[in-house]
Protein backbone atom coordinates (compact mmCIF):
# COMPACT_ATOMS: atom_id res chain seq x y z
CA UNK A 1 0.00 0.00 0.00
CA UNK A 2 1.19 3.48 -0.87
CA UNK A 3 -0.33 6.64 0.62
CA UNK A 4 -0.59 10.01 -1.09
CA UNK A 5 -1.59 13.10 0.88
CA UNK A 6 -3.19 16.35 -0.24
CA UNK A 7 -3.56 19.35 2.05
CA UNK A 8 -6.38 21.47 0.67
CA UNK A 9 -6.97 25.10 1.60
CA UNK A 10 -10.42 26.67 1.58
CA UNK A 11 -11.61 27.07 -1.99
CA UNK A 12 -14.62 29.22 -2.89
CA UNK A 13 -17.61 27.99 -0.87
CA UNK A 14 -15.89 24.69 0.06
CA UNK A 15 -14.12 24.87 3.45
CA UNK A 16 -11.83 21.84 2.93
CA UNK A 17 -9.52 21.22 5.86
CA UNK A 18 -6.27 23.16 6.08
CA UNK A 19 -5.14 21.17 9.15
CA UNK A 20 -5.78 17.57 8.09
CA UNK A 21 -4.74 16.19 4.71
CA UNK A 22 -6.79 13.98 2.43
CA UNK A 23 -5.15 10.55 2.33
CA UNK A 24 -5.36 8.40 -0.79
CA UNK A 25 -4.38 4.79 -0.09
CA UNK A 26 -3.28 3.14 -3.33
CA UNK A 27 -3.80 -0.63 -3.29
CA UNK A 28 -5.20 -0.47 0.25
CA UNK A 29 -6.64 -3.98 -0.03
CA UNK A 30 -6.26 -6.86 -2.49
CA UNK A 31 -9.16 -7.12 -4.90
CA UNK A 32 -11.41 -10.04 -5.72
CA UNK A 33 -14.97 -10.00 -6.96
CA UNK A 34 -17.01 -6.85 -6.34
CA UNK A 35 -18.75 -8.45 -3.34
CA UNK A 36 -15.52 -9.88 -1.91
CA UNK A 37 -13.72 -6.55 -2.12
CA UNK A 38 -16.69 -4.62 -0.69
CA UNK A 39 -16.93 -7.10 2.19
CA UNK A 40 -13.16 -6.81 2.80
CA UNK A 41 -13.44 -3.01 3.05
CA UNK A 42 -16.44 -3.30 5.37
CA UNK A 43 -14.53 -5.74 7.59
CA UNK A 44 -11.33 -3.65 7.64
CA UNK A 45 -13.11 -0.37 8.29
CA UNK A 46 -15.40 -1.87 10.95
CA UNK A 47 -12.57 -3.61 12.80
CA UNK A 48 -10.77 -0.25 13.07
CA UNK A 49 -13.72 1.72 14.44
CA UNK A 50 -15.10 3.00 11.13
CA UNK A 51 -18.35 1.07 10.58
CA UNK A 52 -19.46 0.95 6.95
CA UNK A 53 -22.78 2.65 6.31
CA UNK A 54 -23.39 2.19 2.61
CA UNK A 55 -22.41 0.63 -0.74
CA UNK A 56 -23.09 2.83 -3.76
CA UNK A 57 -21.35 5.40 -5.94
CA UNK A 58 -20.20 8.93 -5.09
CA UNK A 59 -22.53 11.87 -5.70
CA UNK A 60 -21.85 13.64 -8.99
CA UNK A 61 -22.18 17.08 -7.43
CA UNK A 62 -19.76 18.96 -5.19
CA UNK A 63 -20.46 18.51 -1.50
CA UNK A 64 -18.73 18.09 1.84
CA UNK A 65 -19.60 16.78 5.30
CA UNK A 66 -19.54 19.01 8.38
CA UNK A 67 -20.41 16.35 10.95
CA UNK A 68 -18.07 13.48 10.05
CA UNK A 69 -14.80 12.41 8.54
CA UNK A 70 -15.33 9.90 5.71
CA UNK A 71 -13.46 6.97 4.18
CA UNK A 72 -14.36 5.61 0.77
CA UNK A 73 -13.23 2.11 -0.25
CA UNK A 74 -13.27 1.44 -3.98
CA UNK A 75 -14.74 -2.06 -4.23
CA UNK A 76 -14.78 -2.30 -8.02
CA UNK A 77 -14.32 -0.33 -11.20
CA UNK A 78 -12.50 2.92 -11.68
CA UNK A 79 -13.39 6.59 -11.60
CA UNK A 80 -12.14 10.13 -11.79
CA UNK A 81 -13.00 12.26 -8.75
CA UNK A 82 -12.55 15.90 -7.91
CA UNK A 83 -11.53 16.80 -4.38
CA UNK A 84 -11.39 20.30 -2.96
CA UNK A 85 -14.51 21.70 -4.65
CA UNK A 86 -15.12 23.15 -8.12
CA UNK A 87 -11.82 23.53 -9.98
CA UNK A 88 -10.15 21.37 -7.34
CA UNK A 89 -7.76 18.47 -7.77
CA UNK A 90 -8.71 15.59 -10.06
CA UNK A 91 -7.67 12.12 -8.94
CA UNK A 92 -8.17 8.69 -10.46
CA UNK A 93 -9.15 5.78 -8.24
CA UNK A 94 -9.48 2.09 -8.97
CA UNK A 95 -10.59 -1.08 -7.19
CA UNK A 96 -8.61 -1.64 -4.01
CA UNK A 97 -7.92 2.07 -3.36
CA UNK A 98 -9.34 3.97 -0.38
CA UNK A 99 -9.79 7.71 0.10
CA UNK A 100 -9.89 9.36 3.54
CA UNK A 101 -11.59 12.77 3.58
CA UNK A 102 -11.39 14.96 6.67
CA UNK A 103 -14.59 16.85 7.48
CA UNK A 104 -15.07 19.84 5.21
CA UNK A 105 -13.34 18.32 2.18
CA UNK A 106 -15.23 18.90 -1.04
CA UNK A 107 -15.62 15.92 -3.33
CA UNK A 108 -17.64 14.71 -6.31
CA UNK A 109 -17.64 12.11 -9.05
CA UNK A 110 -16.56 13.32 -12.48
CA UNK A 111 -16.82 10.03 -14.37
CA UNK A 112 -16.87 6.31 -13.63
CA UNK A 113 -17.12 3.03 -15.45
CA UNK A 114 -20.19 0.83 -15.10
CA UNK A 115 -18.54 -1.40 -12.48
CA UNK A 116 -17.74 1.44 -10.04
CA UNK A 117 -18.83 0.61 -6.48
CA UNK A 118 -17.79 2.32 -3.25
CA UNK A 119 -18.06 1.42 0.44
CA UNK A 120 -18.57 4.48 2.65
CA UNK A 121 -17.68 4.52 6.36
CA UNK A 122 -17.38 7.04 9.19
CA UNK A 123 -15.80 6.97 12.66
CA UNK A 124 -17.96 5.48 15.39
CA UNK A 125 -20.32 8.11 16.77
CA UNK A 126 -20.13 10.39 13.71
CA UNK A 127 -23.13 10.77 11.39
CA UNK A 128 -22.69 12.29 7.94
CA UNK A 129 -24.58 15.23 6.50
CA UNK A 130 -24.52 16.77 3.01
CA UNK A 131 -23.41 20.39 2.62
CA UNK A 132 -23.57 22.25 -0.69
CA UNK A 133 -23.16 25.84 0.51
CA UNK A 134 -20.49 27.80 2.34
CA UNK A 135 -20.39 26.85 6.01
CA UNK A 136 -21.81 29.20 8.60
CA UNK A 137 -20.07 29.84 11.92
CA UNK A 138 -21.82 26.89 13.56
CA UNK A 139 -20.71 24.46 10.85
CA UNK A 140 -17.12 25.70 11.08
CA UNK A 141 -17.17 25.21 14.85
CA UNK A 142 -18.63 21.71 14.41
CA UNK A 143 -15.90 20.70 11.93
CA UNK A 144 -13.11 22.12 14.10
CA UNK A 145 -14.37 20.27 17.17
CA UNK A 146 -14.77 16.81 15.62
CA UNK A 147 -12.63 14.33 17.54
CA UNK A 148 -9.75 12.57 15.87
CA UNK A 149 -10.57 8.97 15.00
CA UNK A 150 -8.89 6.47 17.29
CA UNK A 151 -7.37 4.51 14.46
CA UNK A 152 -6.60 4.50 10.77
CA UNK A 153 -9.59 3.03 8.86
CA UNK A 154 -7.36 0.81 6.71
CA UNK A 155 -4.36 0.00 8.93
CA UNK A 156 -5.72 0.28 12.47
CA UNK A 157 -3.53 1.71 15.25
CA UNK A 158 -0.67 2.28 12.81
CA UNK A 159 -0.98 3.89 9.43
CA UNK A 160 -1.17 7.11 7.44
CA UNK A 161 -3.93 8.69 9.53
CA UNK A 162 -1.83 8.34 12.66
CA UNK A 163 1.23 9.70 10.82
CA UNK A 164 -0.52 12.69 9.24
CA UNK A 165 -3.46 13.61 11.49
CA UNK A 166 -2.21 13.17 15.05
Amino acid sequence: MNAETYLLAEHGWVPNNARLPVILYRNALPTGTQDETAAAFEEAFGSHGWPAQWRDTIFDYHHYHSTAHEVLGIASGKARLMIGGPDGREIDVTAGDALLLPAGTGHCLIQADAAFLVVGAYPEGQKWDICRDAPDAEARKRMASLPFPRSDPVSGPQGPLIDHWI
